[in-house]
């Protein structure tokens, strides 16, 4: 028995050790380019910053930067509850889309390869030197604009929106559910890689384990809330935390245009800095509690 226990001990070494070397890139590379800048701009943040010809000014001021992004900038708390708001509302569509287009494309079908190459092809799109396609590229507008002209008026969204509203059913959920579905653009675009991340844990599940199932008289219901959840939890997890990043980081987030505009145009960089990192902080403790809370149901198997 101890034998055994030193041969599993010694399997989860090794496994650690290639964990750590597979990301030590990351880490050397956040270590030498990354850390000074985030201490620079942490004391920056804390500073009244005035630029000279060649020269950088810091004085300190306390967290009167802190205190002029809550209390005197119009903008920027109202910008920081409405992205967070629809950040937690896009990442959440996102989550389920991808979930059910990779329960889709691991089924077996004519056609199952393209299928996935068109999924895919948001990941190609938003990579390389092709990065930023989908917001400023002609070709891609022009095509939204004929899609918003050939269905003018044949709005099923609106007309079911319409009727709710009318008859006083949930109003404001409603808005934020419909708001998504006229998006769907946005959200199968940042969907790719949640997909393949979500593909590849559903095609470790053995097929035993759904024929074992199907002998017991399980239902296709059943077998997807007792078997492919609980295989798949760990994924759910990963993609939370990428989709919550990979939102913050979007070229269409107000807080960044917000932020961007106080340190470009205004030259506020101690203003800028506090404000970037408020909005470090909540995301981060956002990450954090959502993170706890998605672990306490991952389920992790050998």
């Amino acid at each position: 028995m101890s034998k055994q226990n030193n041969k599993l001990a010694g399997l989860q070494k090794r496994k650690a050790i290639s964990g750590y070397l597979f990301i030590s890139p990351f880490i050397i590379g956040f270590l030498v380019f990354l850390i000074k800048p985030l201490i620079e701009s942490l004391y920056m943040s804390f500073c009244q910053v005035d630029l000279a010809a060649g020269t950088v000014t810091k004085t300190f001021s306390g967290i009167a930067n802190y205190i002029f992004a809550f209390r005197v900038d119009p903008e920027y708390t109202r910008l920081l509850v409405e992205e967070v708001s629809r950040m937690m509302v896009y990442s959440l569509a996102i989550i389920v889309f991808s979930f059910f287009v990779a329960l889709i494309l691991n089924q077996e079908f004519k056609g199952r390869a393209l299928v996935r190459a068109i999924f895919f092809l948001p990941v190609i799109l938003s990579s390389g030197v092709i990065v930023g396609l989908e917001s400023n590229n002609e070709l891609i507008a022009n095509l939204a604009q004929t899609i918003e002209k050939t269905t003018e008026g044949v709005s099923v969204t609106a007309a079911l929106e319409n009727v709710l509203r009318t008859a006083g059913v949930g109003v404001r959920a409603y808005e934020k559910v419909f708001e998504v579905i006229d998006n769907i653009y946005d959200v199968a675009l940042a969907s790719g890689i949640q997909i393949i991340i979500f593909l590849s844990g559903l095609q470790t599940i053995s097929t035993s384990m759904y024929e074992a199932a199907d002998i017991e008289g399980c239902t296709k219901w059943e077998s997807l809330w007792k078997i492919t959840f609980p295989m798949v939890s760990s994924m759910f997890l990963v993609n939370w935390i990428y989709t919550v990043v990979d939102f913050c980081m979007r070229s269409d987030n107000k807080v960044i245009e917000k932020i961007q505009k106080v340190m470009i145009d205004q030259q506020q960089y101690g203003n800028a800095s506090a404000m970037s990192w408020i909005y470090f902080v909540l995301v981060l403790a956002f990450v954090g509690i959502t993170s706890l809370l998605i672990s306490k149901r991952v389920y992790y198997y050998d």
